[in-house]
């Protein structure tokens, strides 16, 4: 299977096998990475991380993963290129491959995101864009995998505003592995309709389904991993806040709701596990919970601290995961197989 110089962009541009191969990649380079054997293959690359948007993880996770393959990391955050200000989004990509071996972009518009991988001689990544966040729900399924030991005739169930990127992303990733899934939120912030066909047309090929509803009703007795997201996204309007938490308080995972999502029986695990791509509101320990605490009176947004800091929770899994998922991406992108 060969991933040489491709870029990636959106879960929907690979088949189950792509993505499965994928998987397997990052378990190796987690092994290598636990066991410190050396596995620095690249020492003569070097590669671009551009943000627009900050983040912790993505960061530190394509930083790591890079600096792992034995390659250098040139990190560009909003102040420190002229992308889209002086020079063109296509200028840029075509100097940039001059110089590095892949490019990440972590920002706002998918547009971006795919114009310089139309223009760049390089691979291009996508580190999150408003409608798509690939990387985190590979590193997503890893952890249910690992967790479950497989991943066909599971169920998960992404519970608050079910047209982020995160949940399409993990919309796309069911259909594609054959996990049945169920997004819960509020009707007027449902994903969009054309994905959803398209999602579950592929899940039909491979025995899932996918379920949109508003109704916390339909969660019970039928979920193994209920995941959650940030209410208040980057960027978002403050003027919104209120009416945005107004909408998704309804959608709160709490202990109360874990309980009632058992399983089926027929799966070893017997509690359903609790996913989120982080940072998370769950205490006021962040001055943006401050805010919202002084604000609107809430202490927990999208998950309590109860269920964040459960043994049910594998968030901090997850967060590790992004690192060797990344890393995989990257290897399988930048490898060139020698041809016999």
């Amino acid at each position: 299977m060969n991933f040489y110089g491709r870029d990636f962009l959106r879960i929907l541009d690979f088949s189950e096998e792509e993505l499965r191969y994928m998987l397997e990649t990052a378990k190796t380079l987690k092994r290598f990475k636990h066991k410190k054997k050396n596995h620095k293959i690249f020492p003569n690359n070097n590669i671009a991380i551009i943000f627009e948007k900050t983040s912790t993880r993505t960061r530190c996770s394509f930083e790591v993963a890079a600096y792992d393959l034995g390659m250098g990391v040139t990190y560009l955050d909003p102040t420190g290129s002229q992308m889209g200000h002086k020079e063109s989004i296509a200028d840029t990509a075509r100097v940039l491959s001059r110089f590095y071996d892949g490019i990440e972009f972590r920002g706002f518009k998918q547009e971006t995101v795919n114009t310089l991988a139309e223009y760049a001689d390089v691979p291009v990544w996508n580190g999150l864009t408003d409608e798509c966040h690939p990387t985190q729900v590979l590193a997503d399924f890893m952890t249910i995998e690992e967790h479950f030991g497989h991943l066909k005739g599971l169920t998960l169930a992404f519970v608050g505003d079910s047209r982020n990127n995160v949940a399409n992303s993990l919309m796309a990733m069911s259909a594609k592995m054959g996990v049945n899934f169920i997004s819960c939120g509020p009707r007027a912030l449902r994903p969009a309709d054309d994905l959803v066909e398209e999602c579950r047309a592929i899940a039909r090929k491979n025995g899932s389904t996918i379920v949109v509803t508003d109704d916390l009703r339909d969660l019970e007795g039928k979920v193994d991993a209920v995941y959650a997201d940030v209410w208040l996204s980057m960027g978002e309007d403050k003027e919104k806040w209120g009416e945005r938490i107004q909408q998704l308080k309804p959608y709160q995972v709490t202990m109360q709701l874990m309980d009632r999502l058992k399983p089926n029986a027929v799966f070893l695990k017997s509690e359903p596990i609790f996913l989120h791509a982080l940072p998370s509101f769950h205490n006021l320990e962040t001055s943006i919970a401050q805010e919202v605490y002084e604000k609107y009176g809430v202490k927990e947004m999208e998950v309590t601290d109860e269920v964040f800091e459960s043994d049910r929770s594998l968030v901090f899994e997850e967060a590790e995961n992004r690192m060797h998922t990344i890393k995989a991406v990257m290897f399988l992108t930048l490898y060139k197989k020698e041809k016999k």
